[in-house]
Protein backbone atom coordinates (compact mmCIF):
# COMPACT_ATOMS: atom_id res chain seq x y z
CA UNK A 1 0.00 0.00 0.00
CA UNK A 2 1.42 3.44 -0.86
CA UNK A 3 2.27 5.66 1.68
CA UNK A 4 0.80 8.88 0.97
CA UNK A 5 1.39 11.02 3.49
CA UNK A 6 5.06 9.64 2.26
CA UNK A 7 4.68 10.75 -0.93
CA UNK A 8 3.56 14.70 0.21
CA UNK A 9 6.05 15.04 2.32
CA UNK A 10 8.53 14.36 -0.54
CA UNK A 11 6.11 16.06 -2.95
CA UNK A 12 6.70 18.80 -0.71
CA UNK A 13 10.12 18.21 -0.12
CA UNK A 14 10.64 18.72 -3.78
CA UNK A 15 8.67 21.85 -4.35
CA UNK A 16 10.64 23.46 -1.42
CA UNK A 17 13.90 22.31 -3.08
CA UNK A 18 13.04 23.94 -6.12
CA UNK A 19 11.81 27.51 -4.42
CA UNK A 20 14.82 27.50 -2.98
CA UNK A 21 17.13 26.68 -5.78
CA UNK A 22 14.36 29.83 -7.67
CA UNK A 23 15.85 32.29 -5.42
CA UNK A 24 19.19 31.24 -5.10
CA UNK A 25 19.55 31.66 -8.57
CA UNK A 26 17.37 34.65 -9.29
CA UNK A 27 19.46 36.71 -6.99
CA UNK A 28 20.88 40.13 -8.29
CA UNK A 29 24.70 40.40 -8.88
CA UNK A 30 26.71 43.09 -6.43
CA UNK A 31 28.21 45.78 -8.45
CA UNK A 32 31.58 45.24 -9.31
CA UNK A 33 32.85 49.06 -9.37
CA UNK A 34 35.53 48.46 -6.75
CA UNK A 35 36.62 45.13 -7.89
CA UNK A 36 37.17 47.28 -11.56
CA UNK A 37 39.29 49.69 -9.83
CA UNK A 38 41.59 47.10 -8.06
CA UNK A 39 42.48 46.14 -11.27
CA UNK A 40 43.28 49.72 -12.70
CA UNK A 41 45.45 50.95 -9.63
CA UNK A 42 47.13 47.55 -9.75
CA UNK A 43 49.21 49.01 -12.69
CA UNK A 44 50.14 52.01 -10.80
CA UNK A 45 51.51 54.68 -12.95
CA UNK A 46 51.20 52.26 -16.09
CA UNK A 47 47.79 52.74 -16.50
CA UNK A 48 46.85 52.29 -20.01
CA UNK A 49 43.97 54.33 -21.67
CA UNK A 50 41.07 51.80 -22.32
CA UNK A 51 42.26 48.92 -19.74
CA UNK A 52 39.49 50.76 -17.77
CA UNK A 53 36.73 50.33 -20.38
CA UNK A 54 37.78 47.24 -21.81
CA UNK A 55 37.80 45.29 -18.10
CA UNK A 56 34.53 46.37 -17.28
CA UNK A 57 33.28 44.57 -20.38
CA UNK A 58 35.04 41.54 -19.53
CA UNK A 59 34.02 41.36 -15.98
CA UNK A 60 29.84 42.15 -16.30
CA UNK A 61 30.17 39.73 -19.32
CA UNK A 62 31.69 37.18 -16.76
CA UNK A 63 29.23 37.67 -14.06
CA UNK A 64 26.39 36.86 -16.97
CA UNK A 65 27.87 33.87 -17.49
CA UNK A 66 29.42 33.01 -13.97
CA UNK A 67 27.41 34.51 -11.40
CA UNK A 68 25.04 32.37 -8.90
CA UNK A 69 23.32 29.66 -11.16
CA UNK A 70 25.12 30.94 -13.90
CA UNK A 71 23.13 31.62 -17.05
CA UNK A 72 19.55 31.33 -17.15
CA UNK A 73 17.93 32.54 -20.15
CA UNK A 74 18.39 29.76 -22.48
CA UNK A 75 17.90 26.67 -19.99
CA UNK A 76 15.38 24.05 -20.66
CA UNK A 77 15.22 22.30 -17.32
CA UNK A 78 12.81 23.08 -14.57
CA UNK A 79 12.95 25.22 -12.42
CA UNK A 80 15.36 27.55 -14.10
CA UNK A 81 12.82 26.77 -17.47
CA UNK A 82 10.21 28.79 -15.18
CA UNK A 83 12.36 31.58 -14.00
CA UNK A 84 11.81 34.67 -16.04
CA UNK A 85 13.04 38.01 -13.92
CA UNK A 86 16.77 37.08 -13.90
CA UNK A 87 16.58 36.02 -17.30
CA UNK A 88 14.96 39.80 -18.14
CA UNK A 89 17.52 40.93 -15.86
CA UNK A 90 20.58 39.02 -18.48
CA UNK A 91 18.71 40.50 -21.24
CA UNK A 92 19.45 44.21 -20.62
CA UNK A 93 23.26 43.32 -19.58
CA UNK A 94 23.72 41.84 -22.56
CA UNK A 95 21.72 44.66 -24.37
CA UNK A 96 24.61 47.14 -22.76
CA UNK A 97 27.42 45.02 -23.40
CA UNK A 98 26.39 44.15 -27.43
CA UNK A 99 26.65 48.15 -27.71
CA UNK A 100 30.03 48.67 -26.25
CA UNK A 101 31.23 45.97 -28.04
CA UNK A 102 30.32 47.49 -30.84
CA UNK A 103 31.61 51.08 -29.97
CA UNK A 104 34.95 49.04 -29.34
CA UNK A 105 34.73 47.83 -32.77
CA UNK A 106 34.15 50.29 -35.04
CA UNK A 107 34.95 53.43 -32.92
CA UNK A 108 37.28 53.65 -29.77
CA UNK A 109 39.81 50.74 -31.47
CA UNK A 110 40.03 52.74 -34.85
CA UNK A 111 41.74 55.97 -35.03
CA UNK A 112 39.92 57.49 -38.16
CA UNK A 113 37.38 55.51 -41.29
CA UNK A 114 39.85 54.82 -43.65
CA UNK A 115 41.93 52.81 -40.19
CA UNK A 116 41.25 48.21 -40.19
CA UNK A 117 39.52 47.19 -37.70
CA UNK A 118 41.19 45.23 -34.63
CA UNK A 119 41.79 41.39 -35.08
CA UNK A 120 40.42 40.37 -31.78
CA UNK A 121 37.31 42.76 -31.59
CA UNK A 122 36.30 41.64 -35.23
CA UNK A 123 35.83 38.20 -33.90
CA UNK A 124 34.83 39.11 -30.59
CA UNK A 125 31.59 41.79 -31.01
CA UNK A 126 29.62 39.00 -33.84
CA UNK A 127 29.80 36.88 -30.95
CA UNK A 128 27.96 38.57 -28.41
CA UNK A 129 24.75 38.88 -30.87
CA UNK A 130 23.76 35.29 -30.71
CA UNK A 131 20.66 34.37 -29.69
CA UNK A 132 21.14 34.85 -25.92
CA UNK A 133 18.02 31.92 -25.56
CA UNK A 134 20.42 29.50 -27.88
CA UNK A 135 21.11 26.47 -25.94
CA UNK A 136 22.93 24.36 -28.11
CA UNK A 137 24.77 23.98 -31.58
CA UNK A 138 26.19 26.56 -30.89
CA UNK A 139 25.04 27.79 -27.08
CA UNK A 140 25.04 31.29 -26.22
CA UNK A 141 27.10 30.51 -23.18
CA UNK A 142 30.07 29.24 -25.17
CA UNK A 143 29.74 32.58 -27.88
CA UNK A 144 29.88 35.03 -25.04
CA UNK A 145 32.94 32.97 -23.61
CA UNK A 146 34.63 32.58 -27.23
CA UNK A 147 34.26 37.04 -27.38
CA UNK A 148 35.65 37.49 -23.29
CA UNK A 149 38.65 35.45 -24.60
CA UNK A 150 39.29 37.94 -27.37
CA UNK A 151 38.43 40.68 -25.31
CA UNK A 152 41.09 39.05 -23.08
CA UNK A 153 43.60 39.07 -26.28
CA UNK A 154 42.89 42.43 -26.70
CA UNK A 155 43.61 44.02 -23.51
CA UNK A 156 46.94 42.41 -23.30
CA UNK A 157 47.96 43.86 -26.33
CA UNK A 158 46.95 47.45 -25.14
CA UNK A 159 49.59 46.65 -22.69
CA UNK A 160 52.15 45.71 -24.85
CA UNK A 161 54.33 48.70 -26.64
CA UNK A 162 55.57 45.94 -28.95
CA UNK A 163 52.17 45.57 -30.46
CA UNK A 164 50.73 48.81 -31.48
CA UNK A 165 48.33 47.35 -33.94
CA UNK A 166 45.63 47.07 -30.88
CA UNK A 167 45.08 50.31 -29.69
CA UNK A 168 42.15 52.51 -27.88
CA UNK A 169 41.13 56.16 -28.71
CA UNK A 170 40.25 58.27 -25.91
CA UNK A 171 38.31 60.95 -28.16
CA UNK A 172 35.29 63.09 -27.90
CA UNK A 173 33.99 61.79 -31.02
CA UNK A 174 34.52 58.60 -30.36
CA UNK A 175 32.39 58.71 -27.02
CA UNK A 176 29.98 61.05 -28.24
CA UNK A 177 29.17 58.02 -30.87
CA UNK A 178 28.53 55.35 -28.39
CA UNK A 179 26.66 58.54 -25.68
CA UNK A 180 23.85 58.65 -29.03
CA UNK A 181 23.73 54.94 -29.12
CA UNK A 182 23.12 54.56 -24.97
CA UNK A 183 20.66 57.59 -25.29
CA UNK A 184 18.28 55.40 -27.76
CA UNK A 185 18.33 52.54 -25.57
CA UNK A 186 17.36 53.99 -22.46
CA UNK A 187 14.88 56.06 -24.16
CA UNK A 188 12.94 52.59 -25.46
CA UNK A 189 13.56 51.19 -21.67
CA UNK A 190 12.19 54.75 -20.32
CA UNK A 191 9.12 54.21 -22.83
CA UNK A 192 8.31 50.89 -22.68
CA UNK A 193 8.40 51.07 -18.95
CA UNK A 194 5.97 54.18 -19.18
CA UNK A 195 3.48 52.34 -20.67
CA UNK A 196 2.54 49.72 -17.87
CA UNK A 197 0.05 51.73 -16.81
CA UNK A 198 -1.14 52.06 -20.39
CA UNK A 199 -1.23 55.66 -21.79
CA UNK A 200 -2.28 57.62 -25.34
CA UNK A 201 0.39 58.65 -27.77
CA UNK A 202 0.32 60.97 -30.13
CA UNK A 203 2.97 59.99 -33.13
CA UNK A 204 5.39 62.22 -32.95
CA UNK A 205 7.85 60.06 -35.66
CA UNK A 206 8.00 62.37 -37.86
CA UNK A 207 7.82 65.52 -36.56
CA UNK A 208 10.32 68.34 -36.76
CA UNK A 209 10.77 67.86 -40.46
CA UNK A 210 8.19 68.42 -42.92
CA UNK A 211 9.82 66.89 -45.47
CA UNK A 212 10.56 63.64 -43.71
CA UNK A 213 8.46 60.65 -44.94
CA UNK A 214 8.35 56.64 -43.42
CA UNK A 215 7.53 53.40 -45.48
CA UNK A 216 4.16 53.14 -44.28
CA UNK A 217 1.15 54.74 -42.30
CA UNK A 218 0.47 54.44 -38.86
CA UNK A 219 -2.19 55.82 -36.29
CA UNK A 220 -1.64 59.65 -34.94
CA UNK A 221 -2.90 58.13 -31.79
CA UNK A 222 -2.01 54.82 -30.50
CA UNK A 223 -2.79 53.04 -27.08
CA UNK A 224 0.10 51.29 -25.76
CA UNK A 225 -0.27 49.09 -22.47
CA UNK A 226 2.56 46.71 -21.32
CA UNK A 227 0.72 43.27 -20.74
CA UNK A 228 0.54 42.49 -17.08
CA UNK A 229 2.74 38.97 -17.73
CA UNK A 230 5.49 41.15 -19.31
CA UNK A 231 5.67 44.11 -16.51
CA UNK A 232 8.56 42.03 -14.30
CA UNK A 233 10.12 41.27 -17.20
CA UNK A 234 10.86 44.97 -19.14
CA UNK A 235 10.85 46.02 -15.45
CA UNK A 236 13.86 43.63 -14.98
CA UNK A 237 15.60 44.26 -18.35
CA UNK A 238 15.73 48.01 -17.79
CA UNK A 239 17.56 47.08 -14.13
CA UNK A 240 20.33 44.87 -16.14
CA UNK A 241 20.74 47.50 -18.71
CA UNK A 242 21.16 50.50 -15.94
CA UNK A 243 23.75 47.96 -14.40
CA UNK A 244 25.37 46.76 -16.77
CA UNK A 245 25.74 50.53 -17.90
CA UNK A 246 26.62 51.90 -14.28
CA UNK A 247 29.80 50.24 -14.68
CA UNK A 248 30.75 50.81 -18.23
CA UNK A 249 30.33 54.76 -17.03
CA UNK A 250 32.50 54.45 -14.02
CA UNK A 251 34.83 53.41 -16.57
CA UNK A 252 34.59 55.78 -18.99
CA UNK A 253 35.00 58.17 -15.97
CA UNK A 254 38.85 57.05 -16.07
CA UNK A 255 39.67 56.37 -19.65
CA UNK A 256 38.04 59.51 -20.88
CA UNK A 257 38.87 61.57 -17.97
CA UNK A 258 40.97 64.41 -19.92
CA UNK A 259 38.02 63.93 -22.44
CA UNK A 260 35.72 64.90 -19.75
CA UNK A 261 37.34 67.64 -18.05
CA UNK A 262 38.50 69.52 -21.17
CA UNK A 263 34.97 69.99 -22.24
CA UNK A 264 33.23 70.24 -18.87
CA UNK A 265 31.33 67.64 -19.04
CA UNK A 266 32.99 65.66 -15.75
CA UNK A 267 29.41 66.99 -13.80
CA UNK A 268 27.18 65.80 -16.18
CA UNK A 269 28.74 62.46 -16.34
CA UNK A 270 28.38 61.67 -12.55
CA UNK A 271 24.50 62.69 -12.29
CA UNK A 272 24.51 60.36 -14.75
CA UNK A 273 25.73 57.66 -13.22
CA UNK A 274 24.12 58.82 -9.30
CA UNK A 275 20.55 59.00 -11.51
CA UNK A 276 21.08 55.33 -12.33
CA UNK A 277 22.73 54.17 -9.35
CA UNK A 278 19.07 54.98 -7.79
CA UNK A 279 18.04 52.39 -10.07
CA UNK A 280 19.65 49.52 -8.18
CA UNK A 281 17.74 50.30 -5.00
CA UNK A 282 16.52 47.15 -3.15
CA UNK A 283 13.11 46.14 -3.63
CA UNK A 284 11.40 45.09 -0.97
CA UNK A 285 8.11 44.09 -2.10
CA UNK A 286 7.92 39.98 -3.37
CA UNK A 287 6.89 41.11 -6.35
CA UNK A 288 6.54 44.39 -9.09
CA UNK A 289 3.53 46.58 -8.41
CA UNK A 290 1.60 48.24 -11.17
CA UNK A 291 -0.65 50.73 -9.61
CA UNK A 292 -1.80 53.07 -11.16
CA UNK A 293 0.16 56.87 -11.52
CA UNK A 294 -1.73 58.44 -8.32
CA UNK A 295 -2.95 55.19 -7.01
CA UNK A 296 -3.01 53.68 -3.67
CA UNK A 297 -0.14 51.24 -4.71
CA UNK A 298 3.40 51.92 -5.79
CA UNK A 299 4.12 51.41 -9.77
CA UNK A 300 7.64 50.51 -9.68
CA UNK A 301 7.72 50.63 -13.66
CA UNK A 302 6.47 54.24 -13.29
CA UNK A 303 9.88 54.85 -10.25
CA UNK A 304 12.33 52.93 -12.62
CA UNK A 305 11.13 55.07 -15.87
CA UNK A 306 11.81 58.29 -13.97
CA UNK A 307 15.52 57.62 -13.17
CA UNK A 308 15.96 56.10 -16.44
CA UNK A 309 14.52 59.32 -18.16
CA UNK A 310 16.47 61.67 -15.93
CA UNK A 311 19.90 59.91 -16.93
CA UNK A 312 18.28 59.99 -20.39
CA UNK A 313 18.47 64.19 -20.39
CA UNK A 314 21.80 63.87 -18.55
CA UNK A 315 23.06 62.03 -21.64
CA UNK A 316 21.81 64.13 -24.03
CA UNK A 317 23.12 66.90 -22.18
CA UNK A 318 26.61 65.37 -22.39
CA UNK A 319 26.58 64.69 -26.15
CA UNK A 320 25.87 68.50 -26.61
CA UNK A 321 29.02 68.73 -24.60
CA UNK A 322 31.04 66.56 -26.18
CA UNK A 323 29.97 67.69 -29.56
CA UNK A 324 30.81 71.42 -28.78
CA UNK A 325 34.36 72.63 -29.78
Amino acid sequence: MVNTKLISAAVLAILLLMYGTAWWVSREPAMLIAEIKQEQRKLGDDAITGYSTTTALIRVSETLLYKSGGYLANDIMPPFSLLDNMPAWELGVLEMSRDLALALRKDFSRSQSQSTENAFLKVAQPRFNIDHRSWAIPSAEAEYAKAIEQLYLYRAELLDPAKPDSQFYARADNLRDWVKAVEKRLGSYSQRLSASVGQERINTDLAGDASARQSTETPAHRNIKTSWWKIDDEFYEARGAAWALLHFLKAIETDFNDVLQRKNAMISLRQIIRELEATQQPIWSPMVLNGSGFGLMANHSLVMANYISRANAALIDLSELLSQG
